[in-house]
């Protein structure tokens, strides 16, 4: 019978969730075009559609970007048709699905009232709905790291092989979504080693969970790891582009006031000498070549103005914890006169810091929980050692977002635990 409630529950909080999204995504994301990274993402999974190679020049192979998404992108097409609202559709129902992932880990780590809490506030939380409109990669990184942070969660309670498997599963279409996926299967490695010695877990229990975890997202990995040899002929695990973040974030123009200031440029406007020097890149040996030499050039800046690093490193963890991310191309940006654009706007503005300092506060009050919620901290330490080493912004704190939902909810466990409760008298 509980089971069943919690599916009631849980289909629900899903549907309202996707209803809520569905409503951003038509209302403020009406005729979305797609920029910047989602033009890159959309173009390669044009030409994966049209049946020609992983590009996104005609017949040129890349690795620029992660082949998770794109792909989704094109079997989404191929399903329904070229056209980007159905790929946005498909973010929504991850962004639901997100949610009710929370209900679950909540009502596992609480109790079932507080993970509905968790469900509606994360239903209707605009840092969680916002990229569900927006064709980038967030709302897919987002969904696979929650959905490998409550693996980990059934992993630590039951020890059974299967939720290692699925986390390898997880963690190896994570690190195809982003490169920097590849971290979370090492942070993964380190917390079975902490809960097995906390939990007295046999070394071959251990060690069998982690090789499954690591060979299973192996299996994921390593045919892309070879492939991009093949066509880049260097060692690219996943994709090119942490040299263009690095040299686009560390420069001298993101040091004089402005909108730039501790933000990101584009690394060849800052670095116009590497533009001239390899013009426009056609294929993966050059992109991967730039992309060294843009990490090396940054390298140099940093050597060569120590100074300033301290005062860049504390824009970027102001960036991070800023409420509006500057994103031109999200939808409320992308169509500012809107009403509804201006409606989200505000809403993000308003219960943003507030809600932060709730789940600071909710950080200490669940700190009975901390064995359960080990690995939620490595997750939100090495998201902000991220911001400070690349750069601040408030869409690279969305994989934490859900988090930081989590600690709000905590709050809420927290003081039913401190409130009075009624007794009620049983007659015999």
């Amino acid at each position: 019978m509980k089971r069943i409630q919690s599916s009631i529950v849980a289909f629900t909080l899903f549907c309202f969730a996707f209803f809520v999204r569905i409503l951003y995504v038509t209302v403020v994301g009406q005729g979305y075009i797609s920029r910047f990274d989602a033009k890159s993402y959309e173009s390669i999974a044009l030409h994966l559609f049209k049946g020609q190679c992983y590009c996104i020049a005609d017949n040129i192979p890349t690795v620029g970007r992660a082949p998770a998404w794109p792909t989704v992108i094109a079997a989404i097409y191929a399903l329904a048709g070229p056209q980007n609202l159905y790929a946005r559709y498909f973010l929504c129902v991850l962004g639901a699905g997100t949610c009710v992932l929370l209900y679950f880990f909540c009502s596992d780590l609480f109790t079932r009232r507080v993970g509905i809490l968790a469900g509606i506030l994360a239903a209707l939380y605009p840092g969680l709905f916002i990229y569900d409109g927006w064709l980038y990669s967030e709302s897919l990184y987002t969904f696979l790291l929650f959905a490998s942070i409550y693996v980990l969660l059934r992993l630590q309670r039951t020890t059974k092989a299967r939720w290692a498997i699925l986390c390898g599963v997880l963690l190896g279409l994570l690190s195809l979504t982003r490169p920097n996926g590849l971290v979370m299967i090492a942070l993964a490695v380190v917390w079975l080693v902490l809960i097995g010695r906390m939990y007295r877990w046999s070394w071959r229990n251990t060690v069998g969970n982690i090789a499954l975890i690591v060979v299973v997202a192996s299996l994921f990995i390593a045919p892309w790891t070879l492939r991009n040899y093949t066509v880049a002929h260097a060692l690219v695990p996943v994709a090119v582009g942490d040299g263009t973040v690095l040299a686009g974030a560390y420069n001298n123009r993101v040091l004089p006031p402005g909108e730039a200031q501790g933000q990101w440029v584009s690394a060849l406007r800052a670095n116009p000498d590497i533009a001239r020097a390899f013009g426009v890149c056609s294929d993966a040996p050059c992109d991967t070549k730039r992309d060294a030499v843009l990490r090396q050039r940054a390298g140099q800046w940093v050597g060569e103005n120590t100074t300033h690093i301290p005062f860049l490193l504390g824009m970027h963890l102001l960036k991070m914890w800023t409420p509006m991310t500057p994103e031109a191309d999200l939808p409320m940006n992308q169509f500012p006169e809107r009403g509804a654009s201006q409606f989200v706007v505000t809403l993000i503005n308003t219960v943003s810091i507030p809600l932060f300092l709730v789940a600071a506060f909710g950080l200490w009050a669940t700190r009975r929980r901390w064995r359960d919620l080990l690995f939620v901290y490595f997750i939100v330490a090495l998201t902000t050692v991220q911001c400070l080493y690349f750069y601040g912004s408030s869409r690279f704190r969305a994989p934490i977002e859900p988090l930081i939902l989590v600690f709000v909810a905590g709050v809420g466990w927290w003081l039913r635990g401190k409130l009075p409760m009624k007794k009620t008298r049983i007659e015999m």
